[in-house]
């Protein structure tokens, strides 16, 4: 080969390589970066979803969990694995709050039967004795009944302490009790029909009138 041809063979080679060199340049200057790998929730996330479905458990043991919590949950999971923890977290804290609102409305729900279930108060309260009071002016004071002749009721709702109506002591605590409009009548009728009396003791017409 003369130098003239070897001159030529050269030249042919160093184009080529740096061809191919070039290629190889702009091919891995033009290859994308490889997407990020999600490697699952953060503990922030983790917990925002453990916190919405433990209160949701507590509002389904009372019977009062809301129909689409449960699916707000999910949604937040799928959202977690996603690696879209915002909406993840966003979603979580609003199926807290939904289970939360739930509890509230259960409990709310109770005291109002707790309040109807209430047994009604069926005395105005006690009154203690003192000296010189008897059953006739007790059930005339105005802070009583305010009516004498509504003596027998409280005669008939102490009678475990009054044995004689006309006989009371010092000290002795009666309960005023509430009446309906039957009982006061029957009280006041027995008041003005009750007869004769003696002191110390318990006259026929009461004995009927206990027994009513």
């Amino acid at each position: 080969m003369n130098t003239k041809d070897l001159l030529k063979f050269t030249a042919i080679a160093v184009i080529t390589v740096g061809f191919t060199v070039g290629c190889a340049r702009d091919s891995t200057e033009t290859m994308e970066p490889m997407a990020e790998e999600c490697m699952g929730a953060t503990p922030e996330v983790k917990n925002a979803i453990y916190a919405a479905k433990l209160k949701n458990a507590r509002a389904r043991n009372l019977g009062y969990e809301w129909r689409d919590t449960a699916k707000t949950i999910a949604a937040a999971e799928k959202a977690a694995e996603e690696c879209d923890f915002d909406r993840a977290k966003t979603l979580a804290n609003k199926a807290e709050a939904e289970a939360s609102d739930a509890i509230a409305q259960y409990h709310a729900e109770q005291d109002k039967m707790d309040v109807a279930e209430a047994p009604v108060s069926m005395s105005m309260g006690n009154y203690i004795v003192s000296v010189g009071d008897n059953l006739w002016n007790i059930a005339g004071q105005g802070s009583v009944y305010g009516n004498p002749y509504q003596w027998p009721l409280i005669f008939k709702n102490n009678s475990s302490q009054i044995k004689d109506a006309d006989l009371i002591y010092p000290g002795q605590t009666f309960d005023i009790p509430k009446a309906s409009d039957a009982e006061i009548a029957a009280a006041v009728e027995h008041a003005k029909t009750r007869g004769a009396w003696v002191i110390g003791e318990t006259e026929a017409s009461d004995w009927s009138y206990l027994a009513q």
